[in-house]
């Protein structure tokens, strides 16, 4: 019996990743090449239609392809994909920037984001996908979720906000109006009426990979009731976690009412507390969030919160219905900006 050599294990680890790094780059110039197919085949036909200039005629184009495509080539492709085609060419008109994003973004990707109707909301959307590597059942959820309105940057300027996507887009650039979300959604903790803020701090713990998800990609686990001794007394912060991009502490205080105007000095504690004896060489400056059962917009615009790196935001352990939910959203962003711009003329 011929034994096998000694190094036979990593040899074979070593070829089967060249082979899947292969196989990985293949993936991805095959769906590239889809990608701009696709568009190249909507370009074409809108082209077409818009010469003719009869909207009875683009139809007609888009039947009788579809009939002759699917002679040839078999399934996939319906007149529904066609339209698809010509919506994707439609809505991203600029070629170079296609090609550029169809290595990062599938066609199922694109799919998704163009049905979008704000090209801000597209844009997010295309940026927080390729910088998080979201796959399109994730993409999905977080348009489900209406990701794009929890965030602070949608309540900003349109200027401020294609300035800030630009960032992103350009320099990898994900600061905290990107990452924190208000309010965030924890309706799978399951927690009865009544609940404490333990039974809270408990579930949340039960359910950590859940409850990082909902914060976002890039969050990491550091520690519970983290103490602090400071005068000789203790403290305890509720939750501790440390965000990669950010590259920086993040401090969780849970509450189970309103926000209230002494809580920032409780986390402004907090914060330089670990500022000063957790923070490591290389990393930005701790920054805080308390969540708490509702907010007190007067009391937050007035304290200038963010200033001191504090951010306060809404838990919903139940959520309200979706039309609902629009509404509210849309009402705060509304409200918001329009704060915003009287505050800019003044």
């Amino acid at each position: 019996m011929v034994s096998k050599p000694q190094n036979i294990n990593n040899l074979f680890s070593e070829i089967k990743q060249l082979i899947e790094e292969a196989r990985q780059t293949v993936a991805t110039v095959v769906n590239s090449a889809t990608t701009i197919l696709y568009w190249n085949i909507g370009k074409r036909i809108n082209t077409e239609i818009l010469v003719n200039k009869r909207a009875k005629y683009g139809k007609e184009v888009v039947k009788s392809l579809s009939q002759e495509l699917t002679k040839e080539y078999g399934k996939g492709w319906s007149e529904q994909h066609i339209w698809h085609c010509l919506r994707f060419a439609e809505t991203f008109p600029d070629k170079e920037i296609l090609y550029a994003l169809s290595r990062q973004l599938s066609w199922t990707h694109f799919r998704t984001i163009m049905y979008l109707n704000d090209e801000l909301k597209r844009e997010f959307y295309i940026q927080m996908t390729r910088i998080e590597n979201w796959n399109t059942r994730v993409l999905n959820e977080k348009i489900d979720s209406m990701l794009f309105e929890r965030t602070a940057i949608s309540k900003k300027p349109e200027e401020l906000i294609k300035k800030e996507l630009k960032e992103l887009k350009d320099e990898n650039k994900l600061n905290p109006d990107l990452v924190f979300r208000d309010p965030y959604f924890l309706n799978f903790l399951g927690l009865e009426d009544n609940y404490s803020e333990k039974s809270l701090e408990d579930a949340i713990l039960r359910e950590l990979e859940k409850f990082i998800l909902e914060l976002g990609q890039g969050f990491t686990f550091v520690e519970r009731q983290k103490r602090m001794l400071i005068d000789g007394d203790n403290f305890k912060l509720d939750l501790l976690f440390y965000h990669r991009k950010l590259k920086r502490l993040v401090a969780i205080d849970l509450k189970l009412d309103r926000f209230k105007a002494q809580y920032k000095g409780q986390m402004e504690l907090y914060l330089r507390y670990l500022e000063k004896f957790e923070t490591e060489k290389g990393e930005n400056t701790p920054i805080g969030l308390i969540l708490c059962a509702a907010g007190s917009k007067e009391q937050i615009e007035l304290l200038q919160l963010e200033e001191s790196g504090i951010r306060v935001a809404e838990y919903l352990v139940e959520l309200p219905p979706k039309e609902l939910l629009q509404r509210k959203l849309h009402k705060v962003i509304e409200l918001e900006r329009k704060r915003l711009q009287m505050k800019k003329l003044k």
